[in-house]
């Protein structure tokens, strides 16, 4: 550094040598390693708490503890079998969910008449905290795959329906008015303008409710199941085993940063165009 530089106040040198390192640090690379830095960092200190006994490993577990609960879970082949289970529940009652509810508030378009109706009724709905009707759906469904399905719909679907009833609404009403004039159907401009115009609120939702069916799979095996993450977890904290229930709850944080992303993978083949436009606005 130049004598000059080495009297320029501090808030000047900062000045010039921030920007250039955020640049090198925001990248993927870049970002990988903040992370996985910030992870690390994390579970050292937390073992150094448990070695010092400052943490108590019996109250809160320890990540050795974590580790051997895992690679024993995993050798026996429990772990792989209840994430399998769990993740099939959940991404089934998504899917059932997200594309039930879509299609429900995209036909609410047709009829205002019919929004009006119904729509003190989705709110009343929305309003009831879904996992308290776990029970109930357990009672009607049984304690099988169709019950934590169910929850996860349940969960999911009026999300979806809000979602999607909201972007028709907000469409642009002038560009409606423009394709009447020109002799285009109801029909016609529910495919040409409604659809296109609702998909990136559609695919938003689809971010939020990727969590969603994910809680209702597990609670709905917390309450009744032989397999699934959910499971696990539930028989783990029933036997004072803390290491197994982060080891659990861990994998499931996992499967819903898969999910999530595979949901923007799904984002960028459907909406290309927003992934560049919120590119150029990133960069600029």
């Amino acid at each position: 550094m130049s004598a000059a530089a080495a009297r320029a106040p501090a808030s000047v040198r900062r000045a010039s040598f921030t920007p250039s390192a955020l640049a090198r640090l925001d990248t993927g690379p870049g970002r990988a390693v903040l992370q996985l830095g910030a992870v690390a960092l994390f579970f050292a200190l937390w073992q150094a708490g448990v070695r010092v006994g400052w943490v108590s490993d019996f109250l809160v577990g320890a990540p050795t503890g974590i580790w051997r609960a895992f690679l024993r879970a995993l050798l026996d082949g429990t772990l792989l079998t209840d994430t399998a289970v769990t993740v099939y529940e959940a991404v089934l009652g998504f899917a059932i969910g997200t594309a039930a509810g879509s299609l429900c508030g995209l036909a609410l378009w047709y009829s205002a008449f019919v929004a009006r109706v119904t729509e003190p009724f989705i709110v009343a709905l929305n309003s009831v905290p879904k996992i308290a009707l776990a029970p109930i759906v357990i009672l009607w469904f049984g304690t099988g795959l169709v019950s934590k399905v169910a929850l996860a719909v349940s969960l999911t679907a009026l999300v979806a329906l809000i979602a999607a009833y909201q972007g028709a609404k907000d469409t642009d009403r002038d560009l409606q008015s423009l394709l009447v004039s020109m002799g285009a159907t109801k029909h016609q401009v529910f495919w040409s303008v409604i659809v296109p115009a609702s998909l990136p609120a559609m695919i938003a939702t689809f971010r939020i409710n990727i969590g969603f069916s994910l809680v209702g799979a597990v609670v709905g095996e917390f309450i009744s199941s032989r397999r699934g993450l959910g499971h696990l977890i539930y028989e783990a904290s029933g036997l004072y085993d803390l290491n197994t229930v982060w080891m659990g709850l861990f994998m499931l944080m996992l499967v819903g940063f898969v999910l999530y992303y595979a949901i923007e993978a799904i984002e960028a083949r459907l909406l290309p165009w927003k992934q560049e436009t919120t590119r150029a606005v990133v960069q600029a």
